[in-house]
C-alpha cells in the first residue's frame, strides 16, 4: 500500500490516526498543501480532484476519501474493530462519523477556509480556486460552537461517540475539535463530558500523529 499524506491538514490525519490504531505501517509520501503540490499534475495523475488523502492498495486500487480508506482498511485488518461489529453498532458509527463530518469538520473548515488570509482564492479544497465569502466564515464560527455543544450532549450520553467503544467517529471528532484552534475556537472548560472524552483521547498514543 501507498500513503499520500500530509502533515498539517486535518483530513490526512483521520486516515493517519486510524491507519496507527490498526498497528499498520504503511509507505507514506508527503503532499505538501501549503506549496500547493495537491494541484501538481503528477499527483492530479493519481487523484484528478486534487485533494488527500490518499491510499493506493495493493492492486492498483486509489481510495481518495476518508470514509473509502476507513472500509477498506477495515474489512481487510478487521482487528482491532474500529468501524463496529454488529450492525447495529456499524450502523451507530456510520451516522456518528458522519454527523461530525457535516456538524464539525464542514463548520471549522468553512470558518478557515472564508476567514483564513492563507486560504485567499482558495476557499473549497480541489481544484478550483474560488472566492472567500466573510459572511461564511462567520457562519463556520457559530457553527462551530454549536458542534461543541452538540459534542458534549453526546458524550454526556456515552463514553464515546458511537457507544461503549473508541470507534472512527472518535477519530473524526478529535481531529476536528483539535482543528479549531485554527480558527482561535476551543472546547469550553465547563464541558466537563467532553473534556474528559479530549483526555482521553489524547492518552491515546496515535493522538500525537
Amino acid at each position: 500500500m501507498l500513503f499520500y499524506d500530509c502533515s498539517t491538514a486535518p483530513n490526512p490525519r483521520r486516515a493517519r490516526i486510524f491507519i496507527a490504531e490498526k498497528g499498520l505501517t504503511v509507505e507514506t509520501r508527503e503532499i505538501s498543501i501549503a506549496k500547493g503540490e495537491q494541484l501538481s499534475p503528477e499527483f492530479r495523475a493519481i487523484n484528478p480532484r486534487a485533494t488527500v488523502p490518499v491510499l493506493v492498495t495493493d492492486d492498483g486500487t486509489t481510495l481518495a476519501e476518508n470514509i473509502a480508506i476507513a472500509t477498506y482498511l477495515e474489512a481487510r485488518f478487521p482487528e482491532p474493530p474500529l468501524m463496529g461489529t454488529t450492525p447495529e453498532e456499524k450502523g451507530t458509527v456510520a451516522m456518528w462519523n458522519a454527523i461530525v463530518e457535516g456538524q464539525g469538520g464542514m463548520a471549522v473548515a468553512e470558518a478557515f477556509r472564508n476567514g483564513h488570509p492563507a486560504m485567499k482564492g482558495r476557499a473549497l479544497p480541489g481544484p478550483l480556486d474560488l472566492p472567500q465569502i466573510p459572511e461564511l466564515a462567520e457562519r463556520g464560527l457559530r457553527r462551530t460552537h454549536a458542534y461543541f455543544d452538540l459534542l458534549e450532549t453526546r458524550l454526556q450520553q456515552s463514553p464515546w461517540l458511537a457507544g461503549d467503544s473508541f470507534t472512527l467517529a472518535d477519530i473524526s471528532a478529535f481531529v476536528f475539535t483539535d482543528f479549531a484552534r485554527v480558527v482561535k475556537l476551543r472546547p469550553p472548560e465547563t464541558n466537563a463530558a467532553t473534556q474528559d472524552w479530549l483526555t482521553r483521547m489524547r492518552a491515546r498514543p496515535s493522538s500525537s500523529l
